[in-house]
């Protein structure tokens, strides 16, 4: 029999008849808009809800031109040049796309200028025209301008018209932080319910203030952070920060020398304060617009994209929007588990790739837009079983989709699969065999969100790390997120196992400066001593000093030479046969790390030696570690992309760090291609196999009892007990 439910799909007024069928088929029982166009007048009869987008800051250009005043602004930075002589004159609108991005000349007492070779300010400049001269400079140093300006064109807005190859109006943004812009958006709200009484539920999309993005003269991505703070700048936001906590920020401050606070560096305290001032500003104004949105019997739903700055799921205020839902894109199992695990809303809904759109669902492209399907679905079909989102649906043009009738039928098979795994897993919590915390500066608030920079996109330079979060997200563990000041103030979580610190020297992630804290220090090393794990990947407690570059690699095993300990010899390079590494061939650690060297009594798992030389010293890349530490251990892995073999290879690692090895066949598969999700509550199991061909392997239950059983390729099986 078909089910039905759960399930939501795009749609607009020229496809409504098509619409009926594919909602039949894939049980839809919802229907949404899409950016650009709009839903059939009769979307109630489509299905039980309607979900409608609602734009807070832009959408209404006649707005938008009344008040340029009150739109939203960002701190930039221009292009970095060498004096000649004791002048130059900045042309800082170079660079960026005119139609984004308007210097605003207006206010140049928000702007800086630096010389980068002393690191000082200069203050002696002035505006000729539309370029900005400043003299008394010294010969071949560096020179930089900090400018303020006004956002113009709404930056996803720019990228969807790129994409689609759009030709409508360019939308306008505004700022709420004005106080016209303030009172409009609670009136236009009211308006547009008035307006829209097909709509059941508001889909906000998002907010306030889009994540940092801009685009280049050639309307090309020039810049992407899918977490930054940038386009929240505007000279009344910057006012009423400084009237609440007392001393004003500059230009240099959101700047970060070029790094725009961008997760990856450690969060300064000036940047702290102004995430949590606008987070409170964002939930208040927020809260006035969901109020609304409730007085008129309608769903709030926050979509996790675009305009989210400053709502933070995982802050301290989020609770207080009083939103019924959120959505968010599905880009694997760590955004499952970042959407899933979000609090203070009943509904939590994934949009699962690929988008409908044109750079996708083009003619002859049929083929790749299925394994794009399939790869996202398995990715995040793992993460499913350990927390199901409620709903499911797709984005962009239903009528793209509708010219593939091989993605139409495989999303038919999804749906109906989602549906049985949310009602099979919802029922009771799957079991975990231990508890790890992942360590970083950012802990609870960024929960699920490490290392990313453009949502869950590829990047050469961090996939080796996205790879952990991507293997916990379907492993038997419970997963935590704990920050430095967590420990340094409070110590480790009493439930918590095993601790994960990864990342590269000096970001968030790894430490930096935190690993010169004596305090942090002494307190992990007596937790690890005491009986728990500690496991590090990349250039984990990096920092450093003197002869040392991981501040706990007594605890690893392993310290990075950084070219002060050469003289010291170093004999350490023999591979051994251990538990962790037991069955498993090829360990891809993607990019790896260099210089890695084990310390005395480590015993070394995997490494890697150049054919240049051979010697018995001195020699070899230490790639995999395993140490034992008074009653503790740790493990150091040089890096983790995700695939089912080093998804294995680290649950292997958390059992040995945390002495739980004999729990290793308990609700396990022996094919590493597939794993076992285990509900005690109703003595269920589920087999699900992440390889695209049959596969066999044995299974053990939850008593150690075995036997062989067969998964058809991408396949699921459910053992009841």
């Amino acid at each position: 029999m078909k089910r039905k439910g759960r399930v939501t799909i795009p749609t607009d007024e020229t496809f409504v008849e098509e619409t009926k069928v594919i909602a039949d088929l894939w049980g839809a029982d919802a229907v949404r808009d899409c950016d650009g166009v709009s839903l059939p007048k009769n979307a109630r009869e489509l299905a039980d809800k309607v979900y409608n987008t609602y734009f807070v800051v832009r959408g209404d250009n006649e707005w938008g031109r009344k008040h340029p005043e009150e739109a939203p602004c960002a701190f930039l930075m221009s292009t970095k040049r060498i004096a000649t002589n004791n002048q130059l004159s900045f042309d800082v609108q170079r660079g960026y796309h005119p139609d984004q991005v308007k210097p605003a000349f207006d206010k140049l007492s928000y702007w800086q200028v630096f010389d980068l070779t002393e690191n000082v300010e200069v203050k002696n400049f002035e505006l000729k025209g539309d370029k900005l001269v400043v003299n008394n400079l010294k010969a071949f140093h560096e020179y930089v301008v900090y400018f303020l300006a006004r956002i113009t064109w709404h930056p996803t807005q720019v990228y969807n018209y790129i994409t689609n190859n759009w030709t409508c109006e360019k939308q306008l943004i505004y700022d709420p932080a004005y106080p016209n812009t303030a009172e409009y958006i609670k009136e236009y709200m009211q308006k547009w319910l008035d307006e829209h009484p097909e709509t059941s539920v508001v889909r906000f999309t998002t907010f306030l203030y889009n994540f940092s993005l801009f685009f280049n003269e050639e309307g090309k991505e020039k810049f992407v952070d899918w977490f930054g703070y940038g386009l929240a700048c505007s000279p009344a936001l910057l006012e009423k920060f400084k009237q609440e906590y007392g001393y004003e920020l500059k230009a240099k401050d959101f700047i970060d020398g070029g790094c725009f606070n961008n997760p990856f560096r450690l969060p300064s305290k000036e940047f702290k304060d102004y995430m949590k001032f606008l987070q409170k500003f964002v939930t208040s104004t927020i809260r006035g617009l969901v109020d609304i949105v409730h007085k008129n019997n309608r769903e709030a739903m926050m979509f996790l994209g675009d305009d989210w700055i400053g709502s933070e799921p995982y802050g301290e205020y989020f609770k207080d929007m009083n939103l019924d839902s959120v959505v968010g894109s599905i880009g694997g199992g760590v955004t499952v588990r970042m959407l899933a695990e979000i609090p203070h809303v009943k509904i939590h809904e994934g949009r699962f790739l690929p988008y409908f759109f044109p750079d996708t669902f083009f003619e002859g492209n049929e083929e790749n837009a299925v394994k794009e399907l399939n790869k996202n679905w398995t990715t995040a079909r793992r993460a499913l079983l350990r927390k199901p989102l409620d709903r499911m649906g797709f984005g962009g043009y239903l009528s793209l989709a509708a010219k593939f009738p091989k993605f139409v039928n495989r999303v038919s098979e999804i749906c109906d699969e989602f549906r049985y795994i949310y009602d099979m897993s919802s029922k009771c919590e799957p079991k975990s065999f231990l508890t790890v915390a992942i360590l970083n500066a950012w802990g609870k608030i960024r929960s699920w969100q490490s290392h990313m920079v453009a949502h869950e996109l590829w990047y050469q330079q961090i996939y080796s790390y996205q790879g952990v979060l991507e293997s916990l997200s379907g492993l038997p563990v419970n997963v935590k997120f704990v920050s430095f000041d967590d420990v340094i103030n409070h110590d480790v979580d009493s439930d918590i196992d095993v601790i994960i610190n990864v990342g590269d020297e000096g970001t968030a992630y790894s430490g930096g400066k935190y690993w010169n804290n004596p305090v942090l220090i002494a307190k992990l090393r007596k937790w690890v001593a005491d009986g728990h794990g500690f496991i590090g990947v990349g250039e984990p407690t990096a920092f450093t000093k003197d002869d040392t570059c991981f501040a706990l690699k007594d605890v690893l095993g392993v310290d990075k030479e950084k070219g002060f300990t050469l003289s010291n010899d170093k004999y350490n390079i023999q591979k051994k046969e251990h538990f962790i590494t037991d069955g498993l061939d090829d360990i891809d650690y993607g990019e790896g790390m260099k210089n890695i060297y084990a310390l005395d009594n480590t015993e070394v798992l995997d490494i890697e030696f150049s054919n240049r030389f051979v010697r018995n010293v001195n020699v070899g890349e230490v790639k995999l570690v395993a140490n034992e530490y008074f009653k503790g251990r740790g493990v150091y892995i040089a890096g983790l992309p995700y695939s089912s073999n080093n998804a294995r290879l680290l649950y292997k690692a958390l059992l040995w760090v945390s002495h739980k090895e004999s729990q290793l066949e308990r609700a396990f598969s022996s094919n590493k291609d597939i794993e076992c999700t285990y509900y005690e509550k109703s003595r269920t199991y589920c087999l699900i196999n992440n390889s695209f061909k049959e596969q066999k392997t044995t299974f053990y239950n939850i008593d150690g009892n075995k036997k062989e059983v067969i998964v058809p390729q991408n396949g699921i099986l459910w053992i009841k007990e």
